[in-house]
C-alpha cells in the first residue's frame, strides 16, 4: 500500500488512531466469540469490520502495519465477561470521546478522517443502541434490591451499632435482618411480575434476591472482621459509599444515564437513613435504659 505524504504532526495523530481503530477491531471480534445472541454477536462483528475498514484508511496515510495491543484487548475482554459485553464496549467507545478535535486538526490532510468521524459519531453509535444484552433487562430489578438493601440494612446496623455495641451481637442481627429481607424481597418482586402477567417472574425476582444477598454480606462484613463498633461502622457507611459508585457507575456507562446526581442522591439517602437511624439507636437504649 503506498503511503500517502502528511505532516509529522498529522502522522502521529493517524499512527494514534490507526492504533485505536486496530484494538477496537480486535477487541469487538473476541467479544463477539463470547457474547449471547446472534443478534448480538453480529452487531459486535460489524462494529469489528468498520473499525477495521478505518484501520485500513490510516494504514494507507501511514504505511506501517501495526501489532494489537494485547493488553488492551486482555482488559476489555475481562470488562465484558464480569460486567457484561455492552458495558465494556460502551466503555472503550467513551474513552475515544476525546478524539473529536484531533478529526479536525486532520481534515485538511486527511479529508477521509471527517467521514470516519461522521462513522464513529451516527452509524457506531445507533449499532451499540440496538445491542441487547439480558442483565440490562433486569436493571430495574436490580436496583430494586440494591436500594432496598442499602436504605435497610444501613438504617439497621447504624441502630444496631449504638444499641448493642457489641459487633458480633450487630453482625447476627444484620444477618438475619438481611437474609429474612432478601427473601421477601425475591417474593415480593415475583409476585409483582406475576401480577402484571410477565413471563419472566423468576428471572426478575433472583436478580433482586442477589443484588440484595450481596449488599448484605458486604455492609455486614466490617462487624465480622472488626471488634470496634465505631470503626464497623465507618467501614460499613465507606462499603455502601463503594457499592452506589460502582452501581451508578455501571448504569452510566451501560445506559448511558447521568453519573454524578444519581450517586449524590443514593449516597445522600443511604448516608441520611444511618445518621437518623444511629439516632434513635442512641435514643432507644437512654429511653428503655437498656444496657448489653
Amino acid at each position: 500500500m503506498s503511503e500517502k505524504v502528511i505532516s509529522d504532526a498529522a502522522r502521529r495523530i493517524v499512527l494514534k488512531m490507526q492504533q485505536n481503530e486496530l484494538n477496537e477491531s480486535v477487541i469487538y471480534r473476541e467479544i463477539a466469540k463470547f457474547a449471547k445472541g446472534e443478534h448480538n454477536r453480529e452487531v459486535l462483528c460489524r462494529l469489528a469490520d468498520e473499525e477495521a475498514a478505518h484501520c485500513a484508511v490510516w494504514e494507507g496515510y501511514t504505511g506501517v502495519s501495526l501489532k494489537v495491543k494485547k493488553g488492551k484487548v486482555f482488559k476489555y475482554k475481562l470488562l465484558a465477561r464480569l460486567f457484561g459485553f455492552t458495558f465494556a464496549v460502551k466503555l472503550m467507545e467513551r474513552g475515544e470521546a476525546g478524539a473529536q478535535a484531533e478529526y479536525e486538526k486532520l481534515a485538511e490532510e486527511v479529508p477521509e478522517s471527517l467521514a470516519i468521524r461522521r462513522d464513529e459519531e451516527e452509524h457506531e453509535a445507533a449499532l451499540l443502541e440496538i445491542l441487547d444484552e439480558e442483565r440490562l433487562q433486569y436493571v430495574g430489578s436490580m436496583v430494586l434490591g440494591l436500594n432496598d438493601a442499602l436504605v435497610e440494612l444501613t438504617g439497621s446496623l447504624a441502630g444496631f451499632t449504638f444499641a448493642l455495641q457489641n459487633t458480633r451481637l450487630i453482625a447476627l442481627s444484620g444477618l438475619i435482618i438481611g437474609i429474612s429481607a432478601t427473601f421477601s424481597m425475591a417474593a415480593s418482586e415475583f409476585l409483582s411480575a406475576r401480577s402484571e402477567g410477565r413471563t419472566d417472574a423468576l428471572k426478575s425476582c433472583t436478580y433482586t434476591g442477589v443484588a440484595y444477598l450481596i449488599t448484605v454480606a458486604l455492609l455486614v462484613l466490617p462487624y465480622l472482621l472488626l471488634s470496634d463498633c465505631i470503626a464497623a461502622l465507618c467501614c460499613m457507611i465507606l462499603a455502601v459509599l463503594l457499592i452506589i459508585l460502582v452501581f451508578t457507575y455501571y448504569t452510566s456507562v451501560a445506559l448511558s444515564r447521568p453519573f454524578f446526581s444519581r450517586f449524590f442522591e443514593m449516597a445522600g439517602i443511604s448516608v441520611g437513613v444511618a445518621v437518623l437511624s444511629f439516632a434513635v439507636g442512641v435514643a432507644a437504649k437512654a429511653f428503655l435504659g437498656v444496657e448489653v
